[in-house]
């Protein structure tokens, strides 16, 4: 230390396996000297490098270096780090924390962590290439084969009933969930690929109106808090049966009064 700043000393030398046994031959086998010995190599060697070699051949008949070892070994296997990654292909709206907390409650793959940092989730993802993106909705449920054939049936049904000659009005009833909570505009996913989140039918328990409309125009409609259960629907289905049964009252004058169905 000199004046409060450390002042730091040559760089140590690193000598290649065969520099160490030019260096061995030449002080074993040729009795040189070690400055000498050192001075015939390239680079030049100093003479402390140049006896520390000899000293551990002769400690151990060793000429080669050591690996180098030390710090903490590798936490997370291959296979586990593959595991990580499929998380976040199939729900690319996770969280670091539901990730940690899913490896952890994971006995099988991940039977030997028992800790786990978010910082080594996302070295992990990041070392694959997984990265922080825009999440875009993608309705998969709603465009799958099984929501197409039923879609296919319900025009069938509506065309067969229009085909028949007694007349009718068809009364719509559905019901429609507004959630006004924030939900997750960001996640990841590798480097290529767009990072999408399921759309569900239902996100949350806010406001849900359920409403009936015709030809004739809108019939009932009520909002509540929470969403739609079997009782509720009955109640609103029994509201929607006193209505068209007092408009069928006053459509008695008829001669031939039409048939409401509800779909």
């Amino acid at each position: 230390m000199r004046g409060g700043r450390r002042i730091r000393g040559r760089p140590r030398a690193v000598v290649s396996d065969e520099i160490r046994a030019t260096v061995i031959d030449h002080v074993v086998n040729h009795g040189l000297s070690m400055r000498e010995a050192g001075q015939r190599v390239q680079p030049n060697l100093q003479r402390s490098t140049v006896a520390s070699i000899v000293r551990v051949f002769r400690q151990t008949n060793r000429t080669q270096r050591l690996p180098h070892t030390g710090g903490r070994g590798r936490m997370l296997t291959d296979v586990q780090e593959t595991a990580i990654v499929d998380m976040v292909i199939r729900n690319n709206g996770i969280k670091l924390t539901e990730i940690r907390d899913t490896v952890l409650a994971d006995n099988i793959t991940f039977a030997n962590i028992h800790s786990v940092s978010i910082t080594t989730i996302s070295r992990v993802l990041k070392k694959h290439q997984v990265r922080m993106k825009q999440l875009y909705t993608v309705p998969f449920e709603r465009n799958s084969e099984h929501v197409k054939q039923l879609r296919n049936q319900y025009v069938q049904r509506v065309m067969e009933i229009e085909g028949r000659q007694t007349p009718h009005i068809f009364i719509f009833v559905d019901e429609a969930g507004f959630n006004l909570a924030k939900t997750r505009r960001r996640g990841r996913n590798v480097i290529g690929k767009r990072a999408t989140v399921d759309v569900p039918g239902q996100r949350g328990a806010n406001i849900t109106m359920c409403a009936a409309i015709s030809t004739d125009g809108l019939l009932l409609h009520k909002p509540l808090i929470g969403p739609y259960n079997t009782e509720r629907l009955l109640a609103f289905l029994h509201d929607l049966y006193g209505r068209v049964v007092l408009g069928e009252e006053r459509d008695a004058e008829r001669r031939n009064p039409p048939t409401f169905i509800i779909v």
